[in-house]
């Protein structure tokens, strides 16, 4: 597939946090960055001229530029540093070295340890993190040792060696830091117990905890050691915002690939992931044109089996949003929840931006074939029996029975056509009757379209449930139109559509294309019919008072009225204000009749 223009490719990136990823003509990764917002970060390297030879060397270079949607800011930050490990950019030098950030591990060991460190050992023991800011890591650190007095010794106090009176205590016994495992003056069920409140701490469930440092600090406070007190109030609010895991990184999954899809009427887009130790090093998305009416099981079953010959996976498991067979030798895993789940609502995510972007893509080089696209989508949605290339929608107007009007808007091609939108006054209704209105108006408009030989919509929709509903169609039958166009409702409240003769409503996916078209009609008609309506009271208030003006007329009125908004400001307005906008001579007559003068 030939590759989308580069200035195409930065249009249609997304305003999220992120990693993305260079790439020059024969796809030799070039640069790989991290952003709080990729469209921004990535437009920045292309809208100016650089300070380094380096970097404008880069940009000449840059092809393809690919990305990596993350929740978050932190974890960009994390995936960055996995990628450029893995992947060695040429352009990429201050994380290319096997620095990678500190963890916290819970040594597997009797009288179990906590320590930073940077290297994972494969001993069984557990990690936390990774941790990108080293003042976070600290703080854990210190607030735990505040908390729970562990042992920091590198002794093995295995039940033998203890017994055996082999080592003393140190003098980090003596001054309160350690019980003293070390003699048997702490049991290891009670040391253990420390350790199983720290573990839920680092996973970030440390509601039961709070309990253990409010008490500390009441103590602190009670004593009157205020300062003692402060800081371990201040320990607890760094540790309350802290994210305690990472989506990017999770050292219990290891060596797994993430698979998802997100499919439409004319293709589907298949998100890989690769994790490795723990680590996201791959993420690549692939686009498949349907040629049948293939399901979303057939297609990820083929992209699998393509994807994981293509790059060479081995792995023996594999992460899915729902079932399927690929053999005895590949486990096939659909999480529910956990670590697993959050992987694949990543790989989930990365599909549906890739699907938006291929269709901002399409919007802008091809716009034919995307309104093809979303036509044909809505006549399926809708179930109707030809595509709805132009479409009208009716909404009424009136507040307290005054001045009801109603107004028409129509979309031809998926777009407003506003030379075509019409306003009506509803002639023949007296007081709030909106269902009347509705059959006046729509009688009205579809009288003349047959009567002038115009072409009728495809689709009309009214704003309003099964009442408004029934009264257009009212005209419809009348006009002989039933059958001919096809007519339905939306209600407000819930975003339900109404068919003639159907008491259960459809409801459409809030977030499809044909819902957003119809909100948009909606929407639009309101608006229409709104501005009419005040234009029209306004203009009957200033006209009940300044109609009889002599030497004024309706143009001056409504430049009033646009003016002053109020017949009350008018007539405070002095004669050098109004003149201003009327001129002199006309001013002097409004002023004249205001405020006449005594003789």
């Amino acid at each position: 597939m030939q590759k989308p223009a580069l200035d195409l490719q930065i249009l249609t990136l997304p305003d999220n946090p992120g990693v993305y990823q260079y790439y020059d003509k024969d796809g030799k990764i070039l640069y790989v960055g991290k952003a709080k917002n990729l469209k921004k970060r990535v437009s920045s390297y292309f809208n100016k001229i650089h300070d380094t030879a380096k970097t404008n060397v880069l940009v000449k270079k840059i092809v393809t530029i690919k990305h990596i949607v993350v929740p978050t800011e932190t974890d960009a930050l994390l995936l960055e540093n996995n990628l450029i490990k893995t992947l060695q950019p040429r352009y990429n030098v201050l994380l290319r070295d096997d620095k990678s950030y500190p963890w916290i591990c819970i040594k597997k060991e009797p009288f179990s340890r906590i320590f930073l460190t940077r290297r994972m050992v494969k001993d069984g023991s557990e990690y936390f993190g990774p941790y990108t800011n080293f003042k976070m890591v600290y703080t854990i650190l210190d607030l735990i040792k505040e908390l729970y007095p562990l042992r920091t010794c590198n002794y093995d106090l295995s039940e033998s060696n203890i017994n055996s009176g082999k080592f003393k205590v140190c003098l980090e016994y003596h001054i309160g830091n350690c019980k003293g495992p070390c003699e048997g003056l702490e049991p290891l069920e009670e040391y253990q117990r420390q350790v199983n409140a720290i573990r839920e701490i680092l996973k970030g469930n440390f509601k039961e905890s709070l309990k253990d440092f409010k008490k500390l600090m009441n103590t602190y406070a009670q004593n009157l050691q205020f300062e003692e007190a402060q800081k371990i109030k201040e320990k607890i609010e760094v540790l309350e915002n802290y994210q305690s895991r990472s989506t990017i990184i999770n050292p219990k999954i290891t060596n797994i690939d993430v698979f998802s899809i997100v499919s439409d009427e004319s293709a589907a887009y298949v998100n890989f992931l690769q994790i490795s130790h723990g680590s996201i090093i791959r993420s690549h998305t692939l686009d498949i044109k349907k040629k049948l009416d293939e399901s979303d099981e057939e297609l990820l079953e083929l992209a699998i089996v393509e994807l994981r010959e293509r790059f060479q996976l081995l792995s023996k498991e594999i992460i899915v949003p729902f079932e399927l067979d690929l053999g005895e030798n590949i486990k096939v895993t659909v999480p529910q929840l956990g670590d697993k789940k959050q992987i694949l609502d990543l790989s989930i995510r990365n599909a549906k931006f890739y699907r938006i972007e291929q269709l901002k893509q399409l919007q802008i080089v091809d716009p034919d074939r995307h309104v093809n696209r979303i036509m044909a989508q809505m006549q399926k949605d809708l179930r109707l029996p030809v595509e709805p290339r132009h479409i009208e929608c009716f909404d009424n107007s009136n507040i307290q029975g005054t001045n009801p009007v109603a107004a028409c808007v129509v979309f031809k091609d998926g777009k407003p056509s506003k030379k075509d939108y019409r306003h009506f006054n509803v002639k023949t209704v007296e007081g709030p009757d909106d269902f009347a209105s509705m059959t006046e108006i729509v009688y009205r408009r579809y009288k003349r379209l047959l009567d002038e030989n115009e072409p009728l919509p495809q689709l009309i929709i009214i704003d309003g449930g099964k009442g408004q509903l029934s009264s257009a169609l009212k005209s419809i039958d009348e006009l002989g139109l039933r059958g001919k166009i096809a007519i339905i409702g939306i209600a407000k409240r819930l975003e339900e559509l109404f068919y003639p003769g159907d008491s259960i409503p459809l409801y459409l996916d809030k977030k499809s294309e044909t819902l957003k078209v119809i909100q948009q009609l909606r929407n639009e008609a309101h608006r229409f019919g709104i501005t009419f309506h005040r234009d029209k009271r306004s203009k009957a208030a200033l006209n009940s008072s300044v109609e009889s003006i002599p030497g004024i007329g309706e143009k001056t009125m409504t430049t009033l009225i646009q003016h002053f908004k109020s017949v009350k400001r008018l007539k405070l307005a002095t004669e050098q204000e109004i003149a201003s906008v009327i001129g002199v001579s006309k001013a002097k007559k409004i002023v004249d009749f205001y405020h006449p003068k005594e003789n």
